[in-house]
């Protein structure tokens, strides 16, 4: 039992500080760059918390852990929205920009129900995995369009963005590589300790993959969005969420999927029910106002809470 906790816990750290180091890199080379708060939101620090998701599927996933990688994109999707966008709201109402609604969200959706109808044979096989990251590259080269048409918006905003966060090029290139670094090590003990964990408490792998790794894995969109509202930057704090969202369904999965098909008995319709019902409610409650209010946010947190009650029972 001490190995397993020296495995999660020592894993948990260096996912957690590289991820940091990984988005404090990417997002000083995005303000150089003079890239406005929402794109940064929904690419640099949402594909950047999603490291871990990635690092840790993947190495599930050629391990032949199917039900954990399946289970820890799925569990870190629900995590996403249910606790950590739930938590941020009630921290402070999150505003919501026009474009989410209009284009992000609706991507997020496709992206779950497509992924949900390709596991419904219990396996995502490599010509879906290319369907999912062939959605993604499509979502960014939109992303790029709407960023550079939006550019010329912010002015003289981005002037002297070096000056402001500190960095040169150079440093936030070194804390990139870190962070990839420290990102790679710390997947690595952790599915260690997450598998050792199952076996010892013989609870499936998927429980394990839904909650124990997704979590874990999610730390970084916890830090990032929780920061973020409190430092009111919404459209990072909600960008984040939905960007990751998308990111761990169409790069993930699609990656994990190319390399190799995954086979997922465990992880079941409850799960995917979820998942897809967590973004659609964002739907009327992004709608009222456009804004996410503390009541609505505590309301995502309490269907987090029912979710892992019902959850565990079947491991």
């Amino acid at each position: 039992m001490p190995e397993i906790i020296i495995y999660l816990v020592v894993g948990l750290a260096l996912l957690y500080f590289g991820a940091e180091w990984l988005v404090k890199g990417a997002c000083n080379i995005a303000f150089i760059l003079r890239i406005s708060q929402l794109i940064v939101g929904l690419t640099v620090v949402a594909f950047g918390t999603s490291a871990p998701e990635l690092i840790v599927s993947l190495k599930a996933g050629i391990g032949g852990h199917g039900d954990i990688s399946i289970g820890n994109v799925v569990g870190s999707n629900i995590a996403n929205i249910c606790f950590i966008l739930g938590l941020a709201a009630m921290i402070n109402p999150l505003k919501i920009d026009m474009q989410i609604l209009k284009f992000d969200l609706i991507v997020c959706i496709a992206a779950s129900i497509a992924f949900w109808v390709f596991i419904l044979d219990g396996a995502v096989s490599r010509a879906e995995g290319v369907v999912l990251f062939a959605m993604l590259l499509a979502y960014v080269k939109l992303l790029i369009r709407i960023s550079l048409k939006d550019k010329a918006k912010l002015g003289s905003s981005g002037a002297g963005a070096e000056t402001k966060v500190g960095h040169s090029v150079p440093k936030s290139m070194f804390l990139l590589v870190a962070g990839l670094a420290a990102l790679v090590g710390g997947a690595h003990l952790f599915v260690e300790g997450a598998v050792k964990l199952a076996k010892l408490l013989n609870v499936g792998e998927a429980v394990i993959g839904l909650t124990v790794v997704a979590v874990g894995t999610s730390l970084p969109e916890l830090a990032a969005s929780v920061v973020a509202a409190v430092k009111k930057k919404d459209d990072i704090s909600v960008g984040n969420i939905i960007g990751s969202n998308i990111f761990n369904i169409c790069c993930i999965i699609g990656i994990v999927a190319m390399i190799g098909p995954i086979e997922a008995r465990e992880v079941s319709f409850m799960d995917f029910a979820f998942m897809l019902g967590s973004a659609l409610v964002l739907f009327p409650i992004m709608l009222t106002g456009r804004i996410i209010t503390r009541l609505e946010g505590l309301f995502l947190v309490v269907i987090y809470v029912v979710y892992v009650a019902m959850l565990w029972p079947k491991g």
